[in-house]
């Protein structure tokens, strides 16, 4: 049984009231009534395209002084960028602990972290071999393994490049951190290994908003699993002419 931690360097997120809900974020339905409670070391968010999940976990990074293109605050491999979104958070922050201690793991720019990494780091802070030498999923795995141990992490879609056994392996080092009580991750994802995760604490972003919602709940595991359980029905709706 893991000795859960009561200290969290997150505690929630909202809005400032100042906020221009007639434009593109905040006329996200999820965003426009954006107000997390953030009470576990696992938080998941999940939800169709589009649905604001990328676009809250990337002003996350960017209010927290995380590169908002992915990467600690000291990776700066592209121009300045900032986020609206980010200068209308409201963090609840445990004021002991450092909240820009972390990583931001950003799958869809995770190759141009690499390039930057291999020219400008250390290879042994990585698992002593560059990146861009590995395949995507042994560069995503080298990262949570060696650069993933105390702080704030957040993760998009950390399971783009990786099989499920791969996934298996990420849930993993996330136990691993849980058990150490150092660190806090919130992670958008897709997939229904992750979000498996026992213990974790699941926001759907849809048109009603964010609901938090138990794992069955969510379309991945009922997708999944129906898909799974009796394939030809699906097959069958799919490919009717």
């Amino acid at each position: 049984m893991i000795k859960r931690s009561s200290t969290l360097f997150l505690r929630g997120v909202s809005l400032k009231p100042d906020v221009p809900k007639n434009r593109f974020p905040f006329s996200i339905p999820a965003i426009s009534n954006l107000n997390l409670k953030l009470n576990k070391h696992v938080t998941f968010l999940v939800g169709e395209n589009g649905s604001g999940k990328s676009t809250i976990l990337e002003a996350l990074a960017d209010r927290i002084g995380f590169n908002a293109m992915g990467g600690t605050k000291h990776h700066r491999f592209t121009e300045e960028y900032e986020t609206e979104l980010a200068n209308y958070l409201l963090l609840q922050k445990d004021p002991r602990l450092p909240v820009s201690q972390g990583f931001f793991f950003r799958a869809e720019s995770f190759f141009n972290l690499s390039g930057y990494i291999d020219e400008h780091g250390n290879p042994k802070y990585w698992g002593g071999k560059e990146l861009l030498k590995q395949s995507h999923g042994e560069s995503f795995l080298s990262a949570f393994n060696n650069q993933f141990r105390e702080g704030l992490f957040l993760l998009d879609e950390p399971e783009a490049a990786l099989s499920p056994q791969r996934q298996l392996s990420l849930l993993a080092i996330m136990n691993g951190m849980e058990k150490e009580g150092k660190s806090q991750l919130i992670i958008a994802t897709h997939s229904p290994i992750l979000l498996a995760y026992p213990g974790a604490d699941i926001f759907l972003l849809d048109e009603n908003g964010i609901t938090k919602v138990k794992y069955e709940e969510t379309e991945h595991y009922q997708i999944t699993k129906g898909f799974l359980d009796n394939p030809d029905k699906y097959f069958k709706l799919l490919f009717k002419s």
